[in-house]
């Protein structure tokens, strides 16, 4: 990946003018969250039985065992608060958890239901349909135009409807956070917001055949501008005569930045 500045969280560039909060956003709060949870509760735990351990400690000469008459199995012991620690415990633990619960399920809800909420508010979100075949991807824009590379422009929300021609794969922008499944027959849907141009890779994460490892695609997010000069030249008259020019199942490239290339051809990569 090639450095874009801007925002970031670890290697992630995340959306920031457009006032959306990303997939990849929404995760690493969701990550943060509960390791910064888990990590106090740990502390917490491990300070107090260290603490109770050395305080009550046995010392045989102070604490000799006492003459008492000590519980049998199955007798409740008396005394000890009633156990009001033992229930204070449960509670505060049961009140952060449902709480962790309902807030990790409302934020995944947020990320499913995005580019629907943008677009009843009159946002932008494009669509992009991925066709996954063995061994390489295919996208195609609203306009019906076809290329190998996926290129999008910056701050914006970016749909995926993503699918397989033959087998079982998973279209994965790891940077991005954005992942779905490709399933022949199905659609699954995925969708990110990349803040600053920059150039990424989408990769399969399901073993599809011994083209696996070389399944890639390169994401370029563009400027405005230079996204929309890009798409005004990927008009469907320019993918069809690529599609008449390519000849003997060969990939063809149009006289256009971003090259477009046809539906794939014998499965060539």
């Amino acid at each position: 990946m090639v450095d874009v500045g801007g925002a970031v969280v670890g290697d992630t560039v995340l959306a920031g003018t457009s006032g959306i909060r990303a997939p990849a956003e929404v995760f690493n709060s969701i990550f943060v969250a509960f390791l910064g949870l888990g990590t106090l509760v740990g502390v917490v735990v491990i300070s107090y039985t260290l603490y109770n351990a050395y305080k009550y400690r046995y010392r045989e000469d102070e604490d000799p065992a006492p003459d008492v008459d000590r519980p049998e199995v199955g007798e409740l012991p008396e005394g000890g608060g009633k156990g009001k620690k033992l229930f204070l415990s449960f509670g505060i633990s049961a009140f952060i958890v449902l709480s962790l619960v309902i807030w990790t399920y409302a934020s995944l809800l947020y990320v499913e239901g995005k580019p629907t909420e943008v677009q009843q508010n009159g946002g932008d979100v494009m669509t992009v349909e991925v066709d996954g075949f063995r061994f390489g991807w295919q996208f195609t824009y609203p306009n019906g135009a076809q290329a190998s590379t996926l290129r999008v422009p910056a701050d914006t929300v970016i749909n995926l409807s993503v699918t397989s021609q033959d087998v079982f794969h998973n279209f994965g922008i790891p940077e991005l956070r954005a992942k779905a499944d490709a399933i022949p027959g199905q659609t699954t849907n995925a969708w990110f917001v990349a803040d600053e141009p920059g150039t990424y890779q989408a990769n399969c994460y399901e073993i599809c055949g011994e083209g696996h490892s070389g399944m890639t695609a390169d994401v370029v997010v563009m400027n405005g501008s230079a996204f929309e000069e890009w798409y005004a030249a990927t008009e469907p008259a320019n993918a069809s005569a690529s599609d008449s020019t390519a000849g003997n199942g060969t990939e063809a490239a149009v006289s256009a930045p971003g090259a477009l290339v046809p539906a794939r051809a014998g499965g060539v990569p």
